[in-house]
């Protein structure tokens, strides 16, 4: 509880983040122009955080935590402060600002990728996972409520302020849990002797996934799906993929040791992580551009009609939290969880131009229940799965997980968007009247929508909703699986406090699945 609230802080700096950017990013976008790179902004973003997960959460095996996750924090806030520069006369003025911002992005998310994983790894430090359930329900409380202050400053920013201070913002608040982790958190340091980090293998992994995003952003879009461009990407992901699994099996201190997945649970619960990101990233980005372009609501309200979502995570994650610390059990939960979020995503899915602003509010709203359900649980049950000196590696595997799904569904749902719209303008207003309405760098600005011709203005829209439905159809496809994969994880019983019982615990051997 004394470092409980650096803890959330840092938490709530990177939560926060994603949230205010989302509501901003129509914003930017009018600005920088760049709306068929849109999603890269996030992209970037994730991408950072996902190449970066599993190095932070070895190196704080090794090393101890404290440091490391000091330096995660400053890292990102270097990179926020470059973010609120892009494209201004601070950086030389530069033609390419939406470049500047997903690149920056970038460097945000390798800082991001540290606070995610030595949050959850201090917690698991310090808290034996019988009551871990408990602390993790409040920092899913706090993720909540993050999530629902983002928005809502996000759009106090974008309406009133520079859009660059939604990158500004970050900085007093890393600063404020920077003071409160250098003073109250003291872990013991770590001798990791004359043991190397496996930086071999995580260079492998880092260009294999950027190959794998790359070929989702591109594919179908930028380039056809059997252009070299695509078809050498695809064979340089194989290629490194295997020579990853290669280097691994011979490491000394693997980035990822491969025999965490010859655990049935861990496994299991990595899928369940993935399909998670993958669906939900999905919708926290593209459902503001929803509101603000489609029902015309101003930045700040768009943000606002996000509350049910968060509102409705926030409390569940706190009851599963209490739940699962009071009964040690917890599979029931993730298969609720999927079930609620495939609900929630086909809901969102059958939206148009007429729907009420109050009914995507209910659609979220369930949306945001199977979230609950399964946002902390994932985490739990990765770390129940293995011994507690691989605990920063189960942490940093459960986010990297999380992460690349989030990272490949965005690229994915950003390249089905890009399409769809593309083939609605042509398809009601002629090829003609698309490739003009596309021009100018892919600005847009819902204000500037209503100057329109009102033809074009509701072929615009309609274009808009239905690209955007077509968007929360595939995140259907991949929502109603978590449940399915969810069924097959085996009730483990969660240790409890003082040293870890291996006869409790679920061994990672090749028995254990």
């Amino acid at each position: 509880m004394v470092v409980l609230p650096g803890l959330m802080l840092a938490m709530v700096l990177a939560m926060l983040d994603n949230m205010i950017v989302g509501t901003a990013m129509p914003r930017i976008v009018s600005e920088l122009g760049g709306l068929n790179h849109m999603s890269w902004v996030t992209t970037a973003y994730v991408l950072g955080t996902t190449v970066s997960t599993p190095i932070w959460g070895k190196i704080g095996d090794l090393y101890g935590r404290k440091n490391i996750f000091i330096t995660s924090i400053v890292i990102f806030m270097i990179g926020s402060a470059l973010c609120g520069m892009a494209g201004s006369s601070l950086l030389g003025g530069t033609v390419d600002g939406m470049g500047e911002l997903i690149a920056f992005r970038a460097l945000q998310g390798l800082g991001a990728g540290g606070l995610m994983v030595n949050v959850m790894a201090i917690i698991g430090d310090l808290v034996p996972p019988r009551e871990r359930g408990q602390y993790q329900g409040i920092m899913a409380g706090v993720m909540s409520l993050a999530m629902i202050a983002g928005p809502l400053v996000g759009g106090f920013i974008t309406d009133n302020l520079d859009w660059r201070w939604a990158f500004y913002v970050n900085l007093p608040v890393g600063a404020v849990a920077l003071v409160l982790l250098v003073l109250r958190l003291h872990l013991p340091k770590r001798e990791a002797g004359e043991v190397r980090i496996d930086w071999l293998g995580a260079a492998l992994l880092s260009v294999a996934i950027t190959a794998m995003v790359l070929i989702t952003t591109w594919g179908g879009s930028e380039y056809a799906w059997d252009s070299w461009q695509i078809l050498s990407l695809i064979a340089v992901s194989v290629v490194l993929l295997v020579a990853f699994v290669l280097v691994e099996r011979r490491a000394a201190e693997p980035i990822m040791p491969l025999q965490l997945f010859r655990n049935r649970n861990f496994s299991l619960i990595s899928a369940v992580g993935f399909l998670l990101g993958f669906a939900m990233f999905g919708a926290i980005t593209f459902l503001p551009l929803f509101q603000q372009m489609v029902q015309g609501a101003s930045a700040t309200n768009s943000g606002l009609l996000l509350l049910p979502m968060m509102a409705s995570s926030m409390v569940v994650s706190l009851f599963v939290g209490k739940a699962i610390t009071s009964t040690g059990k917890y599979k029931v939960y993730p298969v609720i969880g999927g079930v609620g979020m495939a609900v929630g995503m086909w809901l969102l899915s059958t939206m148009d131009v007429h729907t009420a602003s109050w009914l995507t509010g209910v659609y979220i709203a369930v949306l945001g229940l199977g979230m609950g359900f399964l946002m902390q649980t994932t985490m739990l049950i990765a770390q129940n799965s293995v011994e507690q000196k691989d605990l920063g590696v189960s942490s940093s595997a459960a986010t990297f997980f999380r992460s690349i799904g989030g990272s490949f569904g965005v690229s994915l749902f950003g390249a089905i968007f890009n399409n769809g719209f593309k083939s609605e303008l042509t398809t009601r207003l002629g090829p003609e009247a698309a490739d003009k309405l596309a021009a100018g760098g892919g600005r847009m600005d819902a204000s500037a929508l209503t100057h329109l011709d009102p033809r074009v203005h509701t072929g615009l829209l309609e274009s808009l909703a239905t690209a955007l439905s077509g968007v929360f159809w595939w995140a259907v496809v991949f929502a109603v699986i978590v449940p399915l994969v969810a069924a097959f994880v085996k009730e483990v019983p969660l240790r409890g406090g003082g040293p870890v019982d291996p006869a409790r615990a679920e061994a990672v051997t090749p028995a254990a699945g």
